[in-house]
């Protein structure tokens, strides 16, 4: 068994059913730590026992509460036991990361984005801002509108943040058909919950592949890859997270220089480097180390 430096930060991932191999899991981790300045704990909250996992990745059983079939649907709320006590330790900051996730550079750079221990930090996914505008909504509506973020990253501090989870025990016995429009998804209910806390994670650090290489309009995909700022940019990307069927490591890497795939948005991949550039050459390498 290597031996590693003391954690500074943790590094949480979530898997249940057997969509994910370890071997893609392995691969996400020592991603993250070949590029780390300072080295974390890695965490897997994982419904079973995976007997190739590395040596490094310690595994949390999930509790049984968050494996009930209807919070393990397209909704992921199961993630939401990231934030139960007793699953993540208290003493380091964290940060989540799907499992389909290109990691690109230093993700502990992410914990900066933190005011205090209390800041929960994830990708924005609505119009309205995180910040003032967005606590502001959210005071004078009574919690109706407020500002949504996308939970393929969270950063947060455990020790903090046990209160979503047990907000979400208290607003699931009281809803258990999630009529209440927060519950739709776990990120909702993250965004709902922490909104005074809430930090958005800036475009320069992650992003969403669908919303940063995919569009309607393939040309606007060449446009966008040219303009300078775009491109510096993308060069200085820590992680981009393969978010949808259509993008997944396998299908990636079928594709030949040229060709063209359409998600359930209708929204183009055109796999080129023209529209990709040194992504495109970063994806493979990834993906080839997680599919072997």
């Amino acid at each position: 068994m290597e031996l590693y430096a003391a954690p500074t930060w943790q590094c949480v991932m979530i898997c249940w059913g057997t969509k994910y191999s370890t071997s893609l899991i392995n691969n996400l981790a020592r991603s993250i730590a070949d590029k780390a300045s300072s080295q974390p704990r890695f965490i897997l909250i994982s419904d079973r026992e995976r007997p190739d996992l590395a040596d490094r990745i310690e595994l949390v059983r999930f509790p049984e509460y968050w494996l009930a079939p209807p919070l393990r649907t397209a909704g992921c709320h199961a993630k939401l036991a990231m934030f139960e006590r007793g699953i993540v330790p208290t003493d380091l900051p964290a940060i989540y990361v799907d499992l389909d996730t290109i990691v690109l550079g230093d993700l502990s750079t992410g914990l900066a984005l933190m005011k205090n221990r209390q800041t929960v930090a994830i990708l924005p996914s609505a119009i309205i801002p995180f910040g003032w505008v967005g606590r502001t909504l959210h005071r004078w509506t009574n919690g109706r509108k407020y500002a949504r973020g996308n939970s393929s990253f969270v950063i947060y501090h455990p020790g903090e943040c046990h209160y979503i989870a047990e907000r979400f025990r208290s607003v699931y016995a009281k809803y258990p058909k999630m009529e209440l429009r927060p519950m739709v998804a776990d990120e909702r209910f993250i965004s709902w919950s922490a909104q005074e806390h809430m930090v958005g994670i800036p475009a320069s650090f992650a992003v969403k592949f669908p919303g940063e290489f995919m569009f309607y309009w393939g040309f606007w995909l060449y446009i966008k890859a040219w303009l300078p700022w775009v491109r510096t940019r993308r060069r200085k990307l820590v992680a981009v997270t393969l978010n949808g069927l259509m993008i997944k490591p396998e299908k990636l890497m079928s594709l030949k220089d040229g060709d063209v795939i359409v998600d359930e948005k209708a929204r183009k991949l055109i796999w080129s480097p023209k529209t990709l550039g040194h992504m495109q050459s970063k994806i493979k390498a990834f993906c080839a180390g997680s599919l072997r």
